[in-house]
């Protein structure tokens, strides 16, 4: 700080006045970089604006005249005018940063009225320079300080309280004709997001919906300017409208979930509920929460997003429970009924992401999601989730069978065997090891075994409905029955001393897995997907059964 200061003091009298100012603030740019605020404070900012005013330039922020006639003497197009609003919104940032340096979680009440003067000497500064079309990158810089504060104090209980300074960095962006831009909606979307919220923080969700369908509208009135102005489609618009549309179409949902169910306290309520456990089996959507979600969201990420806005609320705290307020029937059904769509679509993509990991070989991302996922389903008692069990199920038994290398997953799995199989359900914990030890010539592996049984065991144990994926089915039965035809060919080249070699090469275990393949392509519904491999298999399964028999 000294040295700093001891350069300013011996070269301020050698160089010209315009030059030092502008060296001044750029070094308090670069300090302020590297995280130095308060020397960038003291230093720089303070500095330049000591030719101004002697005083607490705190007295100075709620006279905006006072405020015009100290720091812009000269008017807003006098050259150094620019670097004077820089000075003042920098300055700004700097104490809020050293506030947060001192006391990261703003408990001390000084350090709360330290950043409300804050944002109340941004807010003055963008007012000041709001007229000026030149300095619109002041009023989105100061947006984005004020949003940056706000948030802040909003996770501290302040809601109420900066929900004005909020409000003024909307009216900004839409005050400054450059900043209308479909450059700058996304920006725009967040800052009436976060207005939202904090009317629901404080309890006027009325008025929290009604500020989303104001920006709802304002988007609108952008993108029909935007299409009058250009005839060509701008796949980036699209995005930016798209996304800008969703955070508002959100926070309508956060309220209108609950007020579209909402009865008045004269209206009958019949005992009669639907039920999310018969609802369960139904296609999606299946309860009204799940139908308004289809109707605002496209998309399950959408829809989950939308789910999580609707459930989340500021005044609950995890290890308070509590009931909903108001505690209304229709109030819980709704909450219930957004936790079963989330559970939903959360299971449902999962499965889906480990579907096309393995269709990728991501073997990293495979395998360190199969775990989570398989035990996360094992544990619901949803029927309808049982076939997405079976198919990840199968997967993982695929996995080590199909490609050369080592794979384990050391995690349970259920294998529901009917009596024709190995008798009773049994919990196993497999560990697959197609690379290691040693199979004898000709001789089924433990792991291909394994992927028999459990293949029958998901088509013979289950309804029709909730077997695995026709495509998966195919698959695993195809890879099956070439694993199997070579085996018994090769016993097929023992000619007539086939029961010479049924020891050798266990023969037995061929046929058990043939007959395995035979009987699942009769319980499903793949028997007419390749009629000539159906053929080809019953005439070696009866081929190898009368050769038993005649010996």
């Amino acid at each position: 700080a000294n040295t700093l200061f001891n350069i300013w003091i011996k070269y301020k009298p050698r160089l010209p006045e315009w030059y030092y100012n502008e060296k001044l603030l750029k070094v308090g740019d670069s300090l302020a970089q590297i995280k130095e605020y308060k020397l960038a404070l003291l230093q720089c900012y303070g500095r330049y604006l000591q030719q101004f005013v002697s005083v607490n330039l705190d007295d100075i922020i709620g006279d905006v005249h006072r405020f015009k006639s100290t720091f812009f003497p000269n008017g807003f197009r006098d050259k150094n005018a620019a670097l004077t609003f820089h000075a003042l919104q920098e300055r700004n940032v700097c104490i809020y940063q050293m506030v947060c340096s001192s006391d990261r979680n703003l408990q001390n009440q000084e350090s709360l009225q330290t950043c409300f003067s804050v944002l109340s000497s941004l807010r003055l500064t963008m007012q000041v320079a709001l007229p000026q079309e030149n300095l619109c990158w002041l009023i989105y810089n100061g947006t984005l300080h004020i949003y940056t504060i706000c948030r802040h104090l909003m996770m501290r209980g302040q809601s109420a309280k900066v929900l004005e300074y909020l409000l003024w960095a909307s009216i900004c962006m839409e005050s400054s004709i450059p900043l209308l831009s479909v450059h700058y909606l996304t920006w725009r979307a967040t800052l009436y997001t976060a207005v939202s919220q904090c009317y629901f923080d404080c309890q006027a969700g009325i008025y929290g919906e009604v500020f989303a369908r104001r920006g709802l509208i304002k988007i609108d009135e952008l993108k029909q300017l935007e299409n009058i102005s250009s005839s060509l489609e701008n796949s980036e618009a699209k995005k930016i409208f798209r996304e800008a549309t969703l955070k508002m179409s959100v926070m309508i949902f956060k309220r209108a979930v609950y007020e579209s169910r909402r009865k008045p306290k004269s209206y009958f309520r019949p005992k009669l509920r639907v039920s999310l456990k018969e609802a369960q089996n139904l296609p999606w959507p299946r309860t009204t929460t799940e139908r308004l979600l289809t109707e605002m969201f496209d998309g399950a990420a959408a829809q989950f997003l939308a789910i999580l806005e609707a459930l989340s609320d500021s005044s609950r705290h995890v290890l308070r429970p509590a009931p909903p307020v108001p505690d209304e029937i229709e109030i819980r059904d709704v909450i219930s009924e957004l936790f079963f769509a989330g559970l939903e679509i959360l299971s449902g993509n999962s499965i889906k992401k480990q579907k096309e990991s393995f269709s990728y070989e991501e073997w990293d991302v495979f395998d360190s999601a199969i775990e989570f996922v398989v035990n996360f389903l094992q544990a619901q008692g949803d029927p309808t989730w049982k076939k997405a069990e079976m198919e990840l199920k199968l997967l993982t038994l695929m996995q080590p069978l199909l490609f050369p290398r080592k794979f384990k997953h050391g995690f349970s799995i259920s294998e529901n065997k009917t009596k024709e199989a190995h008798g009773s359900e049994k919990k196993q914990t497999f560990t697959s090891e197609c690379c290691s030890g040693s199979l004898k010539h000709g001789e089924p592996s433990h792991d291909l075994m394994i992927l028999a049984t459990t293949v029958f065991s998901c088509v013979s144990t289950s309804k029709q409905n909730i077997q695995p994926d026709k495509e998966i089915l195919v698959d695993v039965i195809t890879f099956l029955w070439q694993k199997c035809k070579t085996g018994l060919q090769q016993i097929q080249m023992s000619g007539s001393d086939y029961l010479k070699y049924n020891h050798k090469y266990k023969a037995y275990q061929w046929v058990h897995v043939l007959w395995i393949i035979n009987e699942v392509i009769q319980k499903s519904s793949i028997a007419d997907t390749n009629v000539v491999m159906l053929a080809e298999i019953t005439l070696y399964l009866t081929a190898m059964l009368e050769n038993v028999a005649d010996s």
